[in-house]
């Protein structure tokens, strides 16, 4: 049993604690439309840290997410401008438009040898750039009921639970298909081998150029869910996204994830994005400023970071 506790991952632990601190100041949370709004306001978070983990398992970073966030709540917003009969094709090109930046992003990390932090910090200034030329600089357009039901409609009267999000569905199908395609399958231990050694993994055949490109798709598409999930809670903005890849790669940090190496899971990663939520929950509730938030959540990754790499010292890897 001991071993067992030592060898659970301590996220799981963090999480735990928070809940109960949450519970404590605030009793509201332990009632069913408490935690699942708390839980709705996660998903998007959640859903945007996977993604960065299929990056950061290949040995990278993707710091375009947070625009491509934007980009797609700006973009859909004009595209629409509430014309709820093209939400469905409004949908598959932002989702099309995922598949094409995190192409990019890739092909230029393999065959540019650019840095990934490189080469997604100049998509990331490229998508901003587009996203403030098309809106002019503010919000514009309107975003209709049935592209917003994602991240606002909330299924009521269920037994137990009473209320469910449908963002909480999109999150749990969405995680679900990640985990699948990085635990089950063979990509999944390319993309780790990748993260683990390059050079080794092209040696033992894994294709590194295709390995990549789909895990920049991963944070890509993921992003772009992640924007439809806001821009359903909130409405049209153009800075929704701003900051939301920083909170992706402390989320994935805080779950464990090994940044430049692999070994990351989809589980910890969510188990992360919950305790980062359930952090800015505790701090709002005790009524500080955002400004303390941005704080805490630097100190995190910092202290994340030193403590994976103490480990990884420690374990030879």
């Amino acid at each position: 049993m001991m071993d067992r506790l030592k060898q659970m991952n301590p996220v799981f632990l963090v999480l735990l604690l928070l809940f109960v601190a949450i519970a404590i100041l605030s009793p509201y949370f332990l009632q069913p439309t408490g935690y699942m709004n708390f839980l709705k306001r996660a998903a998007p978070i959640a859903i945007l840290a996977v993604g960065q983990l299929y990056v950061i398992n290949s040995g990278g970073f993707d710091l375009s997410a947070g625009a491509l966030v934007t980009l797609t709540v700006i973009g859909s917003s004009i595209l629409l401008d509430g014309e709820a009969s093209a939400t469905w094709w409004v949908i598959l090109a932002m989702l099309g438009v995922g598949v094409t930046v995190g192409t990019v992003n890739a092909l230029v990390v393999s065959w540019l040898r650019v840095p990934s932090i490189i080469a997604t910090l100049g998509m990331m200034i490229t998508l901003s750039g587009i996203a403030l030329t098309w809106s002019g600089g503010a919000p514009r357009g309107y975003l209709p009921e049935n592209f917003r039901f994602f991240g606002r409609f909330l299924i009521k009267d269920l037994p137990l639970i009473k209320i469910l999000p449908v963002a909480v569905i999109v999150m749990i199908v969405v995680c679900a298909l990640l985990w699948w395609l990085m635990h089950r399958t063979n990509y999944g231990k390319r993309l780790i081998a990748m993260g683990d050694n390059p050079k080794a993994a092209l040696l033992a055949g894994v294709p590194l150029t295709q390995t990549r490109i789909v895990a920049f798709a991963m944070s890509s598409i993921s992003a772009v869910i992640a924007g439809i999930l806001l821009g359903g809670f909130a409405g049209v903005s153009t800075d929704v996204g701003v900051g939301l890849e920083l909170q992706a790669i402390t989320a994935a940090v805080i779950g464990g994830a090994q940044l430049l190496g692999g070994r990351g899971t989809v589980g910890a990663t969510i188990a992360g994005a919950l305790v980062l939520q359930a952090m800015f929950t505790l701090l709002n509730i005790l009524g500080f400023p955002k400004p303390v938030r941005d704080v805490v959540q630097g100190l995190i990754l910092i202290s994340a970071v030193v403590i994976a790499g103490y480990r990884r010292r420690r374990s030879g890897g």
